[in-house]
């Protein structure tokens, strides 16, 4: 009973696991060279796919992918190097397809608005937490003796 159970819950998960984005390269797209192919699936992770929009052209099961896997092989038989490959596809489809866009013109603002209020946000913790410092540093002493004495007897009126 503890095996059949077992079984079940592995081909639950498997899918959730991971094996599912291997299904969504056909067995038709796979060049027969394994160094072509290699490159070729390097290449198809840095690519977004255009429908699916949070996966990677290797990943993703749509038709548009598809199509980009096979381009990729395709400049990749015909010799181009991977940048040859990757602006070949940013020319054609824009730089949306790619997951991680140059560092340069706008792109910058993208690049450096993170870092930038990562700054902004520990310099206001340090400075929130050194204003509360002198804050409690300036605070009214505690009260003496006789003071606590006449608060007590103020209370108990």
């Amino acid at each position: 009973m503890l095996k059949r159970l077992i079984v079940l819950l592995a081909l639950a998960t498997a899918p959730l696991l991971g094996a599912a984005p291997l299904w969504a390269v056909q067995p038709d797209e796979v060049l027969p060279d394994p160094v072509l192919e290699a490159r070729a699936r390097e290449l198809a992770k840095v690519l977004r796919c255009p429908v699916c929009q949070g996966e990677n052209i290797d990943e993703s099961n749509a038709s548009i992918s598809r199509d980009l896997r096979l381009m990729v092989r395709e400049r990749l038989v015909a010799g181009d190097s991977d940048s040859d490959v990757l602006d070949y596809i940013t020319n054609r489809y824009g730089e949306y397809v790619l997951f991680e866009p140059e560092a340069a013109g706008a792109n910058l603002i993208l690049w450096y608005t993170g870092p930038a209020a990562l700054v902004l946000a520990l310099g206001g913790a340090f400075l929130f937490i050194r204003s509360r410092r002198k804050a409690e540093a300036t605070a009214a002493p505690a009260l003496s003796d006789a003071e606590n004495t006449r608060l007590a007897e103020l209370l108990d009126e």
